[in-house]
């Protein structure tokens, strides 16, 4: 069983996010339960500042980056917002 949490930042940024992006995310995060790395999540390692993170695909532009305990039994996503914002 996965156990998913969320810190401050992504709660607060979370507030910001469009209504539909919102939904998007609860759909993945039903996907990532099932399957973390199913192929639409398009779930991979990050580097540069978000090294040791990972990432998933909300939308076509929007990302959600969490942390796991290399066996998916724990995630907490750190941050969401779209590709841009993320990666300046």
């Amino acid at each position: 069983m996965m156990v998913i949490s969320a810190r401050k930042k992504f709660r607060k940024n979370f507030k910001k996010v469009p209504a539909k992006i919102r939904l998007a995310f609860a759909q993945r995060v039903d996907i990532f339960r099932a399957n973390p790395l199913h192929p639409l999540l398009n779930n991979h390692a990050l580097d540069g500042k978000y090294f040791g993170f990972r990432s998933i695909n909300i939308t076509g532009d929007w990302r959600a980056i969490f942390r796991e305990d290399g066996n998916y039994k724990f995630v907490t996503f750190e941050t969401i917002g779209t590709h841009s914002q993320l990666y300046k």
